[in-house]
């Protein structure tokens, strides 16, 4: 069978680790619940670096790309971490280029955290209401180049732009995302596979 779509999560140097593995499980999950189901399983998730080598991310976890920016296949769904290396990444110019065209002809383009410092300066986000890390919303306002920069929420979409706050909030984001490309239901299935309940939050001095 075909895949649906494919969705292409962008790795760097120093991206924060949970910011795309937790889409990666949520997205592969959705995936694996089809399985279950006995469905054919319908989208193709990849890692993409701009080299196509391994990165070696935030907290010291490498993780090695499928491909890399130059042959990377057409993307449904653009997903971009965010992490120290954003600081970075906004001013490598042939990165952004490349994501301002391939956003062009993405159903979804998304981001995790400092991911949407990339996705404002790159266009696709430019204008737009945004959110990101809680530490990181005051930065990304005196840039100016989003409409408004929300914050004290898990995640914002406008258009089919779809920013979240920070690390574990992309979990929620890719939740919402997997509803919206495959049904609610199949969401909370997926959900429950992965047992994911966030609340409550903190149970261990209970």
């Amino acid at each position: 069978m075909a895949h649906n779509r494919t969705i292409g999560i962008l790795i760097f140097d120093d991206a924060e680790e949970l910011d795309f593995v937790g889409p990666y499980e949520v997205f592969t999950m959705s995936n694996e619940m089809y399985g279950h189901s006995g469905k054919p399983k319908p989208d193709r998730v990849i890692l993409i670096s701009e080299n196509g080598k391994t990165v070696t991310c935030a907290k010291g976890m490498r993780v090695e790309a499928d491909c890399s920016i130059a042959d990377a296949p057409k993307l449904d769904v653009l997903l971009i971490p965010g992490g120290q290396g954003t600081r970075r990444e906004v001013l490598n110019q042939p990165l952004l280029d490349w994501v301002a065209k391939v956003s062009a002809t993405c159903e979804w383009v998304t981001s995790v955290c400092t991911g949407s410092l990339v996705l404002t300066a790159a266009g696709p986000a430019k204008g737009k209401r945004v959110t990101t890390h809680w530490a990181f919303i005051e930065t990304l306002r005196e840039r100016g180049e989003a409409s408004e920069v929300l914050e004290k929420v898990r995640y914002v979409r406008d258009g089919n732009v779809v920013t979240s706050a920070g690390v574990s909030a992309g979990i929620d984001m890719a939740l919402w995302l997997t509803g919206q490309m495959h049904g609610e239901d199949h969401a909370r299935f997926t959900q429950h596979g992965m047992q994911y309940d966030p609340a409550p939050p903190y149970a261990a001095a209970v």
